[in-house]
C-alpha cells in the first residue's frame, strides 16, 4: 500500500481518534487532520511491526485501521501534551 493510501486511511483515523478524545484543540480541523495523517503513517509502521500486515495488501485488512487510529490517539496525546505544556509556560 503506497504513502496514498495511507493518506487516506490517515484522514478517517484521526477523525476517528478526535471522537474517542474530544476536547478543545488548538488548531482546528487542519490540526487534526494533521495528527490523523501522522498518526496513520505511524500506525501502518506499528502495525507492520506488530502485526505483520503487509503494507501492500492491507489497505482492506482490520488490524491496518486499528493500528491507524491507535497511532493517531498516540500522536493526539503527544500533540495535547506539547500544546499543554507550551501554554502553561507562556
Amino acid at each position: 500500500m503506497g504513502i496514498i493510501a495511507w493518506i487516506f486511511i490517515g484522514l478517517f483515523a484521526g477523525l476517528i481518534a478526535k471522537a474517542l478524545m474530544p476536547g478543545k484543540d488548538p488548531g482546528g480541523i487542519l490540526i487534526t487532520m494533521l495528527i490523523g495523517v501522522l498518526g496513520g503513517l505511524l500506525g501502518g509502521f506499528l502495525g507492520k511491526v506488530i502485526f505483520g500486515v503487509d503494507s501492500i495488501d492491507g489497505f482492506f485488512d482490520l488490524s491496518t485501521w486499528i493500528s491507524a487510529v491507535i497511532g493517531s490517539v498516540i500522536v493526539l496525546v503527544v500533540y495535547r501534551m506539547v500544546t499543554g505544556r507550551s501554554r502553561a509556560h507562556a
